[in-house]
């Protein structure tokens, strides 16, 4: 699989499991560097459903033409793997799609994005990605009851309860993309929220508990 230029994801992970080095390109500023955190406006490096050859959704994906209002953050309850690679990433996008599309009966994965224990973002619903550059709608998901008509869903590889903890290479880039959601749609930090706000489960474990320094981090990531 070809490579794309370094991202700030690369570059805040390198020496990571699985994961390239890169040289900090010029046109980033030095601490993009020290926080490999996204300024306003800087898409993080995403792979697409056709770069992980996602099955195609039973029907057309339905587009909202509205900006959502808030982010509602996932686990998967996936295992957690310490296998942190790329290809590691994808498999994980087709196990999340299969889950849902043949167990769930849904048209295409719940999720419009996932981030491998790893630091990989993957695009789970079709077209989220190409909603997001635009800004100005958004896909119609499947991740939280009540909620899907209102917030971008962002699942994390991994079960996160029992005081399991993500990998500091997951919890960057979800600060990462965080960021970036809220840039191109507008949404206040403090909109970033847990799956169990809206229901009874136990997703997204502690990383509920963690949501205070996500949105301090996002917030801060945004200056």
């Amino acid at each position: 699989m070809s490579r794309r230029k370094p991202s700030r994801r690369h570059i805040l992970l390198a020496g990571s499991g699985g994961l390239v080095a890169a040289a900090l390109p010029a046109a980033l500023p030095a601490t993009a560097h020290a926080t490999g955190r996204a300024a306003r406006g800087v898409e993080p490096d995403i792979d697409t459903t056709a770069q992980w050859s996602a099955r195609p959704p039973r029907s057309p994906v339905s587009v909202l033409n509205k900006r959502p209002a808030k982010i509602v953050v996932h686990h998967t309850v996936s295992a957690n793997t310490s296998v942190f690679s790329r290809a590691q990433a994808h498999t994980h996008a087709h196990w999340v799609q299969d889950l849902h599309m043949d167990d769930n009966g849904w048209l295409d994965s719940g999720y419009h994005f996932v981030v491998s224990r790893g630091g990989w973002i993957t695009e789970g619903r079709h077209r989220s990605l190409s909603t997001l550059r635009g800004g100005s709608s958004f896909v119609l998901a499947s991740h939280t009851s009540g909620q899907n008509e209102q917030s971008i869903g962002i699942a994390n590889e991994g079960a996160y309860h029992e005081g399991a903890q993500p990998p500091s290479a997951q919890w960057e880039v979800l600060v990462t993309l965080c960021a970036y959601v809220c840039g191109q749609y507008g949404i206040a930090p403090t909109q970033i929220y847990g799956h169990k706000d809206f229901g009874t489960t136990l997703c997204p474990g502690v990383i509920h508990d963690k949501l205070p320094q996500l949105r301090g981090e996002v917030a801060a990531s945004m200056d």
